[in-house]
């Protein structure tokens, strides 16, 4: 048990180095002796948890994502019909308390691999839902849904790094939400403010 604590303090402490330092410097710049030296961990303990820079920031990214599952799955649960908006706002107050570390990833630091990860593993869970939500309700899906799930997700990873690279964002997450979902449920020819029957 105190191994597995001290094993959580190093890697976390690693983690939080390597996203200050990329937020400072850029990852292409960063070397391991770099990271250890801010998280103030030795450099075999580094190698004894990751190979290189770049298997940090893989974990990195992964403990987010397992984050983010945790904090989406009970929206998801109450978004079992249709479009509640739900999901979207749990990853917006997610981003909000790891504002940071979800700006290196969306940002395409660390040549993409982590924005790509990250979108993967995203989009895989979209299209799963869309197809569980269309079995739910014997809909059946117009577009595939592995392309929908992808449409989206690309909107919302957008939307996402406009709104954490903000100091302070333009518009509350409740806001963003509701613009989202009125996008979803009546399309990009209504947003733009023509009249549908036009």
């Amino acid at each position: 048990m105190a191994e597995d604590r001290r094993t959580r303090r190093s890697r976390r402490a690693l983690g939080a180095a390597l996203v200050e330092l990329v937020l400072e410097r850029g990852c292409a710049a960063l070397t391991v002796e770099d990271i250890t030296e801010r998280a103030d961990v030795a450099r075999a303990t580094f190698y004894a948890h990751f190979r290189d820079k770049e298997d940090l920031f893989a974990w990195v990214t992964a403990d987010l994502l397992a984050g983010l599952g945790e904090r989406l799955e009970p929206a998801v649960a109450d978004s079992r019909v249709g479009f509640t908006g739900k999901p979207v706002l749990e990853m917006l107050r997610h981003a909000r308390e790891e504002r940071d570390l979800y700006r290196i990833v969306l940002r395409g630091e660390g040549d993409g691999k982590p924005l790509q990860m990250f979108t993967d593993a995203v989009a895989r869970a979209t299209a799963q839902e869309f197809r569980a939500r269309a079995e739910r309700n014997a809909v059946q899906p117009r577009i595939d849904p592995e392309l929908l799930a992808r449409a989206w997700v690309g909107e919302q990873i957008s939307v996402l790094r406009w709104w954490v690279e903000q100091d302070t964002p333009s518009l509350p997450a409740e806001e963003v939400v509701r613009m989202l979902l009125d996008l979803a449920l009546r399309g990009r020819y209504w947003a733009s403010g023509f009249d549908t029957r036009d």
